[in-house]
């Protein structure tokens, strides 16, 4: 059995012997600077051994003053090249971190969802683009860079991904060591921030999610001689307070996805972004999709606004154009008017989902594996950011 990696900060002039991928690397700080040097030894007993004595010639040069700063001394002999006389040797050019960045994000493009591409990996090469420096030499630096510009939850998300990037191009062949490796363990957000759980849930009253039904309802807060109604929008908003499912699971919805007697809605797609427009993506967030049963005033709306001429294609929640509805502009011409009008802080609009999960926790009569099935979560998200903040707790005579 091999041994496991250390993952301890070590102290400066210590050197660490860790495991990357299955292969030895030599971890230590000189000179304000962290260094990783690959023994290009795949992690065994025997090998950790020979890591380890070379761990320890380092640390003696360092404490004598005899160490070499290039590393040339401390690499594996299969490293160092042999150049012959009167043969001119090849250098190898120095690898980028956006080149590498580039090559990640093709490598991951098939394995990702076109909305995680476009969001996730989307933001991150845009953060990539205002780095001062693309030199892995330089990690140091682009970590105080990014935790000095970027949000600090981002910003250790960010070099999260750069060193899940350079652990790749180690398996690709392209580089030797990965300079982020370890970086974001050190990284320590406050309490605060862990503490914030999913999407800030901030859910309505039902007194506000009742006042902003009947506003949009009415078409209250309307700009006036615009011709836009906002009561086009008020059987979404239902339906969204209705059963707590994501914004983009509602506006994918068809009409074959509701049962002929109006007992039950399915889920299994959503409308995503992508750089070529919007798309439909079959399957949802954390399951192919769920079964939720109707109540009596979710039947009887969703019977009044069926169109005779409708096909099972056809969508339930069309846009003036016939397309899923832009939920960008839904939030900019409705959702913010009428919050405003009405007094109420402004919260996204998946708020409502929020919203249904706690007042049906609420109600005492659904326990959080109930809510958990309706909503397509899991218990355990359930328990730690709605069944264990918003119950109020008593003690029972006893």
């Amino acid at each position: 059995m091999h041994s496991k990696p250390n993952t301890t900060k070590a102290s400066k002039g210590t050197v660490q012997v860790i495991a990357s991928h299955g292969r030895l690397q030599l971890r230590f700080r000189y000179g304000e600077k962290r260094h990783y040097l690959s023994m290009n030894l795949v992690d065994t007993q025997v090998n950790r051994k020979a890591a380890e004595a070379k761990a320890r010639q380092i640390e003696l040069d360092i404490i004598s003053g005899n160490f070499d700063p290039t590393l040339a001394k401390y690499k594996p002999h299969s490293a160092l090249s042999t150049v012959t006389p009167d043969v001119t040797p090849i250098v190898t050019p120095k690898a980028s971190l956006t080149d590498l960045w580039e090559k990640f994000v093709e490598y991951k493009r098939p394995q990702c969802s076109p909305n995680t591409m476009k969001y996730m990996y989307g933001v991150y090469s845009g953060y990539l683009k205002k780095l001062p420096t693309h030199d892995l030499d330089k990690a140091n630096e682009i970590r105080d860079y990014i935790l000095q510009s970027i949000p600090l939850d981002s910003g250790k998300r960010f070099i999260t991904r750069l060193a899940a990037c350079c652990s790749w191009a180690i398996k690709s062949g392209m580089i030797s060591e990965n300079p982020f490796e370890g970086m974001a363990t050190e990284i320590k957000l406050p309490k605060s921030s862990k503490s914030e759980g999913i999407n800030d849930i901030n859910p309505f009253t039902l007194e506000e999610r009742d006042a902003i039904i009947q506003a949009i309802e009415s078409d209250r807060f309307c700009p006036a001689k615009s011709g836009f109604k906002h009561s086009r929008y008020a059987p979404l908003i239902k339906l969204l307070f209705a059963t707590g499912c994501r914004p983009s699971e509602a506006i994918g919805l068809q009409w074959k996805h509701i049962s002929a007697d109006f007992k039950y809605i399915t889920f299994e797609q959503a409308v995503i972004n992508t750089d070529s427009g919007k798309q439909f993506r079959e399957g949802l967030k954390t399951q192919e999709r769920r079964r939720f049963p109707c109540n009596e005033s979710l039947r009887t709306m969703l019977k009044s606004i069926k169109p005779k001429d409708a096909t099972p294609e056809s969508l339930i929640f069309p846009s003036p154009e016939g397309k899923p509805v832009d939920l960008n502009n839904f939030r900019n011409r409705t959702w913010k008017i009428v919050l405003k009008g009405l007094g109420i802080e402004y919260r996204k609009l998946y708020q409502t989902r929020h919203t249904f999960i706690t007042h049906a926790l609420e109600t005492g009569k659904l326990d959080a594996k109930d809510v958990a099935r309706l909503v397509g979560n899991s218990p355990e998200i359930i328990y730690r950011h709605y069944a264990g903040n918003k119950r109020e707790l008593f003690v029972p005579e006893f």
